[in-house]
């Protein structure tokens, strides 16, 4: 049998035509090692003690009792409410781009998506799913039956990246659908004006919502690895900037990406969201678990 790190590897996960199929792999290839969930809620509430056993973690317990009783006792807490999550993603025509990667960013978004959707499903906590270009494309209110990950897995396997997006508006249309508070993961090449995006983040976590950005872009988008004189078309208007010295703008180009995403970097760190930059190249198992696993370090 190959090893879970095969099933990470994007030419065995494109033979992989089911969507539920592709997220066991990814999910039960590198999260078995998270043990508890990366994704525990907004607020917790003190519930009891109880004497420290062989496994718990040495963090919970309570030394102050300790020092009263000489017997150790960790803190037991309980979430107020299962976390509700919604995936939101990004069907603009930019997000099927790729150069010479197994995988476009869309293909790359929805392995991801499909993977943390089959981990909230996983630990029973309701997860939704929005599609949007330039409006809202389909949506499915969050639930936790075993069922909602087909239906997730449906829509997103039947969707297909067309024209232009609108990440900013959409994300306000998100902000007056989803009343209670809940954790969007959001993922999209962000290929727009950096500014209208923040402010549509700004205006969600003033709703109290948690918000990881999934920033993906293609490997070639990162490195530009062109050479010679080269046509660069835009994706999603088609545009086409004709004779281009690649070696000569190689340069420029990968400051201003840089830029992008520091802005993105930073302006996420200030608004309390998390903010993954990712390309095509990346490893799912590098990118994806390195990341959760920071997450679940801070709660």
């Amino acid at each position: 049998m190959a090893s879970s790190e095969q099933y990470l590897k994007p030419e065995v996960i494109q033979t992989v035509s089911r969507l539920d199929l592709r997220a066991r792999f990814i999910v039960e290839g590198f999260l078995t090692g998270l043990h508890t969930s990366p994704f525990q809620g907004f607020s917790v509430e003190f519930s009891e003690h109880r004497r420290y056993t062989q496994g718990d973690d040495p963090k919970d317990i309570d030394w102050l009792v300790y020092a009263k009783t000489d017997r150790y006792y960790v803190k037991k807490y309980q979430a107020e409410t299962n976390i509700t999550g919604y995936l939101l993603m990004d069907l603009s025509e930019s997000m099927a781009y790729t150069y010479r990667q197994q995988l476009s960013k869309f293909d790359y978004s929805i392995c991801l998506a499909a993977a943390l959707g089959y981990l909230m499903i996983h630990q029973q906590d309701p997860v939704g799913l929005v599609t949007f270009d330039q409006k809202i494309r389909n949506s499915l209110p969050a639930r936790s039956k075993r069922t909602q990950l087909g239906n997730m897995l449906s829509l997103l396997s039947q969707a297909k990246p067309n024209g232009e997006t609108e990440i900013a508006q959409n994300l306000r249309r998100v902000a007056a659908m989803i009343r209670n508070r809940s954790l969007l993961m959001i993922f999209s090449d962000l290929l727009t004006d950096p500014e209208e995006v923040i402010e549509s983040l700004r205006l969600l976590r003033y709703a109290g919502h948690d918000i990881i950005l999934f920033h993906v872009l293609d490997e070639a988008e990162v490195t530009f690895p062109f050479d010679g004189m080269v046509d660069l078309e835009d994706p999603e208007t088609g545009e086409v900037e004709r004779n281009i010295d690649a070696a000569g703008m190689r340069a420029d180009y990968i400051e201003t990406m840089n830029e992008l995403r520091d802005t993105y970097r930073s302006e996420c760190r200030s608004l309390g969201c998390d903010y993954v930059p990712l390309d095509t190249s990346m490893n799912f198992g590098t990118a994806l678990l390195e990341y959760l696993s920071q997450r679940k370090a801070r709660f």
